[in-house]
């Protein structure tokens, strides 16, 4: 007899089978972080099957195993070898292998060796991730899988981290987007994820078998990789129990169930993990920690029988909804605090209601909406007014302490600082890689420790080792828990642990603080976090200061918003009066925009009022004939610009196409140009969007690879399947001198990723891609290159059409940069004759494209300003000093154009950066030193296979608003 155990990060598997390899007993339970406890019992439950294991080949296995098969004796098997061992024994002819467990995701290659791709940095798109976008959805897993076969349209969800994906579910729904189709994309997330994070290159074919939790259980989620990879795979009986039977089948050490059980009724573990000084030493010091805090107060009065004037302020945020009446005095007079479930206009609605059963005669004066679903709450109950929130929780904080300097609110998935300098918000910090600092992160574990939260933060108040968590992404926190656990420690100090690393994140990869004094003198802590006592007093620990803590921190928003509607000084609000609110209905539609290239997916909701509300748009086309100035835009400009170059029918050499990536943006007037006086008929692959991407998805060898690299590969197989034979697409390590830094090399993944196609993308073999190296910057020498590149590849070429096409080429380059310069010129001439803010919208050259940049230049220049890029106006500054190697092309740009707007008041510069750009780090910094010694703003938005529109609306409108406070 033989008996398998798979200890994993949600769950234990048991099976015992036979000397004919059968399965005579099997069971699949969740641990929920009670490993010790609940293997006891699966083990005592096997021992009571009238079995004779007292001579039986035991094994573990599983990511939760290593240390208890270590503890009892018990043969180890490591998952991936026991998963194949039990592929080779029950399945015949599997190439490969997609596994999603709790925490785990792996894809093994069978096909010629064993080859495996394991999850290593994050545990996004894993069965926990599944489990809380269920969570926030408030369904049942099988509903969600019920929900999903109903679905109209995937939209796009980010699946790296779990926080980060609600921030994106929470916006949909907040637009009106239907559960369906969410669901669906929830499932579609996790494929992308697996696909591209795991594949990394390698081809997903043959015959697929689906093993683990997710797969086994959610039939939709089966049908997502189906989709995705263009095959049927299976799932096999059994498929929960595989890595159980592969530890079972590998065992090669002979027990005694009986004496293992023994031995787990009489081992002790001791305490040896790592843990930090207690939070508090006595209930002395807790006490007085509560009386400093309890006297930032507003008073709560009561609203039944009030007659004065009334001011509404609601927070529509990612998870909750929060509202707040306030009176003429700014006491309060009514709260709610609730989570949205994914509808917030039922809720609001619901709460409307509340108020005017409270006091019928209610006299609302005042009204406004913030957070993320403020348009939306906005225009379906007529609010007086919109606020973006920092300027809402910065009217909040100034309440408590009027010269408070800066201001922290961690609420459910986000994290939020402000820096307040002379009276006005003059930095904005948020959680942009990871959210593991939020307060979803604390609800996760005491949900999964089986905790109501309240409850769960209090019991590390008195804690008197706190585990020392440090700071890791919430799911693979899992494991260090488990860890701790098993090293002797308690709940209370593991919740002890977890407040501290929840303010650990947030200074550290947040804020990214190195002296507490960096923040100011006068802090004031927001959100509904820290309410927790724990997370209070750890944020004070560690920064060795004392903080204002209103006893309304949570609501601070929505106070805010009270204190803007007051200050409208409004006689009567427009808001829906009582009769309207109870027959308050709305519909939602989603589609496609077909207004420009974007196709933006639009949410149409339409309210019983009359008013409708689009959302989706990445510009003001779709909701009304007033749109933003195209011609203020150049990023506009240059995207026209781009697909002017048509190809020359029935050219004598018959087609060459050019992929539109990276450095092929602002080189391809060089080419077409080049191939045109040739005598090619000169393709492009266009603009880039997520089909392109899912295109080349399985052959992405980095996962950390910057997104528009990524892009590269689809762009390829888009023009291979559109039966290009030759494809044009050159490395090239340096690019044209344009005498404004020390080199003028390419990033190395411009400068050589067709060596990264070449080994990763199967069709390029079958066609002719001509991928040589070329010197660009010398034109004697590319001549000379280039004619031998091209014989060796094409064949029929001479000196002097060579000569003359690539003249050619190189003057339309510089007629190109001229255009582009020149344009620039008219934006900034006609914007200051119309008194309009200029922004340098500042990246590289593939930031035009509209997939890369989410159409962050529509957004942008739907303020009502106008845009210019760093390229067009880099040439007005001659070579510098800077603090750094100045050596390569489009960082040198951006420090010219910060030095150009440092010399003009009426500009500023925003900064895009993709995700995975190792470079960055350093430009940013010297940026940013150039800008602000002359009191220039700047700010930094990070893109990536998604970016969260509604927080860019937030810092755009925040700079907006800080520089018309600023008298400058």
């Amino acid at each position: 007899m033989r008996v398998g155990l798979d200890i994993g990060s949600t769950t234990i598997k048991c099976v015992v089978i036979d000397d004919n390899n059968q399965i005579v007993f099997s069971l699949y339970r969740r641990h929920y972080s009670h490993i010790k406890e609940n293997l006891l019992k699966i083990l005592n439950e096997v021992n009571e099957q009238n079995i004779d294991l007292s001579d039986a080949y035991i094994g573990m296995s599983g990511s939760a195993g290593m240390g208890i098969a270590d503890a009892f004796g018990i043969s180890f098997i490591q998952e991936v070898y026991a998963t194949r061992v039990a592929a080779n024994k029950y399945l015949n002819n599997v190439d490969c292998i997609i596994e999603l467990g709790g925490e785990d995701a792996k894809i093994l290659f069978l096909t010629n060796g064993l080859e495996v791709r394991m999850n290593g940095t994050c545990a996004g798109g894993t069965g926990a991730f599944i489990d809380q976008m269920a969570t926030l959805l408030n369904i049942s897993i099988d509903k969600m899988n019920e929900y999903a076969s109903h679905h109209q349209k995937i939209f796009t969800i980010a699946s790296r981290c779990g926080v980060f994906a609600k921030t994106d579910i929470q916006a949909l729904l907040n637009q009106g987007a239907t559960k369906e189709d969410v669901a669906a994309s929830i499932f579609k997330s996790v494929v992308n994820q697996t696909i591209g994070g795991l594949a990394q290159g390698r081809k997903i074919e043959g015959n697929i078998v689906y093993l683990g939790g997710p797969l086994s259980f959610i039939e939709e989620l089966r049908k997502s990789f189906d989709d995705s990879l263009h095959v049927k795979g299976i799932c096999p009986d059994n498929s929960l129990l595989f890595v159980a039977l592969g530890a079972a089948l590998a065992s090669d050490k002979k027990q005694n169930l009986k004496d293992i059980i023994n031995e787990f009724y009489t081992s002790k573990v001791k305490e040896q993990y790592a843990f930090n000084e207690a939070l508090f030493h006595n209930e002395k010091e807790l006490d007085e920690f509560r009386k400093r805090h309890a006297k930032a107060k507003v008073d709560i009065l009561p609203l039944d029988g009030y007659t004065g004037k009334l001011y509404l302020g609601v927070d529509s945020g990612s998870t909750t909804i929060k509202v707040v009446l306030s009176d003429e005095d700014d006491n309060i007079r009514y709260t709610k605090y609730l989570p949205n479930k994914g509808k917030p206009l039922n809720i609001f609605k619901d709460i409307l209601l509340e108020i005017y059963q409270i006091n019928p005669n209610v006299n609302i004066c005042g009204s406004c909406s913030t957070g993320y679903g403020e348009d939306l709450i906005k225009n379906a109950f007529s609010l007086d007014d919109g606020l973006v929130e920092t300027m809402a929780h910065f009217k909040a904080a100034k309440k408590f302490k009027p010269d408070v300097d800066f201001i922290i609110d961690i609420g459910g998935q986000d994290i939020k600082c402000f820096k307040i300098e002379n009276g006005v918000i003059s930095n904005i910090f948020l959680n942009e890689a990871c959210s593991s600092g939020c307060g979803s992160f604390l609800q996760t574990f005491s949900n999964a420790l089986g905790y109501d939260i309240a409850d769960f933060a209090k019991l590390g108040l008195l804690a008197k080792k706190p585990v020392d968590l440090g700071s890791r992404c919430t799911v693979f926190m899992n494991s260090s828990v488990k860890q701790a656990q098993k090293d002797g420690a308690t709940i209370d100090n593991i919740s002890a642990g977890l407040s501290m690393s929840v303010v650990k994140n947030a200074i550290y990869k947040v804020i990214r603080i190195s002296d507490p004094s960096e923040l100011g003198k006068n802090i004031v802590v927001q959100g509904g976090t820290f309410y927790n006592e724990a997370v209070l007093r750890a944020f004070e620990k560690e920064l060795n200061v004392n903080v204002t803590r209103p006893n309304i921190a949570g609501l601070s928003g929505a106070y805010g918003a009270c204190l803007h509607a007051k200050s409208l000084k409004l006689e009567k609000s427009t808001i829906l009066n009582k009769e309207e609110i109870e027959n308050f209905s709305y519909k939602s539609l989603s589609f496609n925009c077909n207004g420009c290239s974007n196709h933006c997916p639009l949410n149409v909701n339409a309210f019983s009022n009359g008013k409708k509300f689009i959302s989706g748009n990445k510009c003001e086309k779709p909701l009304s004939k007033k749109v933003a100035d195209d011609d203020l835009n150049i990023y506009h400009f240059i995207q026209e610009k781009l697909m002017s170059y048509q190809p020359m029918e029935n050219s004598k050499r018959g087609k060459i196409a050019l992929p539109l990536v990276l450095n092929m943006y602002e080189l391809f007037p060089f080419w077409y140009t080049f191939f045109t006086s040739l005598g090619f008929e000169v393709h492009n692959s266009g603009f880039s969007s997520a089909k392109i991407y899912v295109k080349g998805q399985q052959s992405i060898p980095s996962d950390t690879v910057c997104y528009p690299a990524k892009l590269v590969h689809g762009h390829i197989v888009k023009l291979i399947e559109e039966g290009y034979q030759t494809i044009f697409y050159p490395c090239m390590s340096y690019n044209i001198n344009e005498g404004i830094s020390d080199n003028n090399y390419n990033c190395p993944i411009v400068a050589y990723y067709p060596e990264t196609i070449i080994n990763n993308v199967e069709e390029v073999k079958k066609i002719n891609f001509i991928r040589d190296y070329l010197p660009i910057a010398n034109s004697k020498i590319f001549e000379k290159k280039i004619i031998e590149i091209l014989n060796y590849r094409i064949g029929g070429f001479n000196k002097n059409e060579i000569h003359k096409a690539a003249t050619l080429a190189y003057q339309a380059y510089d007629q190109y940069l001229k255009d582009i310069r020149n344009k620039a010129q008219d934006i900034i001439s006609k914007a200051r004759k119309e008194n309009k803010l200029i922004f340098v919208l500042a990246g590289r050259p593939y930031h035009v494209d509209p997939e890369v940049n989410h159409g962050i230049d529509k957004l942008i220049s739907g303020f009502n300003v106008a845009i210019i890029s760093e390229d067009s106006i880099s040439h007005l500054n001659k070579k510098f000093a800077t603090n750094v190697l100045n050596q390569w092309t489009y960082h040198a740009r951006l420090y010219s154009a910060a030095k150009f707007v440092s010399d003009n008041d009426d500009m500023n510069l925003i900064q895009l950066v993709s995700f995975g750009c190792g470079l960055d780090a350093i430009t940013t910094d010297e940026t940013k030193k150039l800008l602000e010694s002359h009191d220039k703003i700047y700010t930094q938005i990070k893109i990536d296979e998604i970016t969260n529109l509604g927080a860019v609306k937030i810092r755009i409108r925040s700079l907006l608003e800080a520089l018309k406070s600023k008298e400058r």
